[in-house]
């Protein structure tokens, strides 16, 4: 295994963006630069041994300064939607961004995704990785506390990518972070992902209203397009839902293990990828907004379905939903949590 560095471009403010890349055994390659904590490349080899970059993404900094879907980026301080952009917290009201309709969303204006994080190489017998951390000050995009968060990423030869996260905070804040890597297990740009097939180890889902805000139902998904307790093509039910897939799942699991939330197994490249976390929920998200208009690193442009994402996390506006499990952190508290991406053929 080794790790690599260089000089991935500079910041309008001149501040630079370092890229790390890490490569295992097996010649699965993983890209991450400082600007969002980007995973910007995944190789990954397919039945022959060929591989493909699996994560949507560019190639320039400038792209990625620009507007796009939070590709490959860590998101927080609250991944997913806070209904009305507002919650309690200890009798105080705290207001934060509406950046999508009637909602705060992934952190607001300037979110963990557009900030530089600072960086630091680690590696041991068994991993390479990058540590990344972040001081989220009080106040900033309205959340209190002054929070120090840090992201590590590491790869080992049995090819899984671990993401690890930390954070502590020196007043009672929320937090909810995430990866929102977008995967094409065939290769980004070469179409979209419904004859990719899906296990999901949730029976349980949290009811949405029009604007994807939760009820604070939890209600099970047999019956419903949205079962994937067994596997099944991604396309084969996605027609009956408006747009597609964009649930949060509520995952079949014990509170903090690292238990299995999901695989995907695309059937012409026969790549396979597993999930595990620590984490309760996962949202399942087939990337219904993209449209053709932005292009990616292989200068196709990337269209409705163009790739998955397996967002795992804790449950959506959850600091205004008192049933769904706690997002609250303060001091004296450590927030951790863990996901494993493993690849296979």
């Amino acid at each position: 295994m080794n790790i690599g560095k260089e000089l991935f471009g500079k910041t309008p403010a001149g501040t630079e963006v370092m890229l790390y890349t890490l490569r295992n055994r097996q010649n699965l390659t993983v890209k991450i630069i400082t600007y969002g904590g980007i995973i910007t490349g995944l190789q990954a080899p397919d039945k022959e041994g060929k591989t493909a970059d699996v994560v949507l993404g560019f190639n320039t900094l400038e792209e990625y300064l620009g507007e796009h879907p939070y590709f490959g980026a860590i998101v927080g301080r609250y991944a997913n939607r806070i209904a009305g952009g507002r919650f309690m917290l200890n009798g105080t009201e705290y207001k934060l961004a509406i950046n999508e309709e009637k909602c705060h969303l992934h952190g607001g204006n300037t979110g963990f995704d557009k900030v530089v994080w600072d960086a630091e190489e680690i590696k041991s017998d068994k991993w390479v990785g990058v540590r990344m951390s972040y001081l989220s000050k009080d106040g900033e995009e309205g959340y209190p506390g002054n929070l120090r968060v840090t992201v590590t990423y590491q790869l080992n030869n049995q090819s899984e990518l671990a993401v690890e996260y930390e954070a502590v905070t020196d007043k009672p804040t929320i937090i909810n972070l995430t990866n929102h890597s977008y995967f094409n297990l065939n290769g980004e740009g070469s179409g979209d992902i419904l004859g990719h097939e899906i296990m999901i180890n949730a029976g349980k889902y949290t009811v949405v209203d029009e604007n994807l805000l939760p009820t604070g139902e939890i209600a099970p998904v047999k019956g419903l397009p949205l079962d994937f307790t067994a596997a099944q093509v991604i396309g084969a039910r996605i027609g009956e839902l408006k747009g597609g897939y964009d649930h949060n799942y509520v995952l079949n699991k014990e509170e903090d293990d690292l238990s299995l939330a999901a695989w995907v197994r695309a059937p012409k490249s026969k790549r396979v990828m597993q999930v595990f976390t620590t984490q309760p929920g996962m949202q399942f998200y087939t990337s219904n907004f993209l449209d053709g208009t932005l292009k990616g690193k292989s200068g196709k442009p990337y269209g409705k379905h163009a790739a998955f994402c397996l967002e795992t996390q804790h449950f959506p506006d959850s600091p205004n939903q008192e049933s769904f499990p706690s997002t609250i952190l303060n001091p004296g508290e450590t927030y951790r949590q863990k996901t494993i991406f493993k690849f296979s053929v």
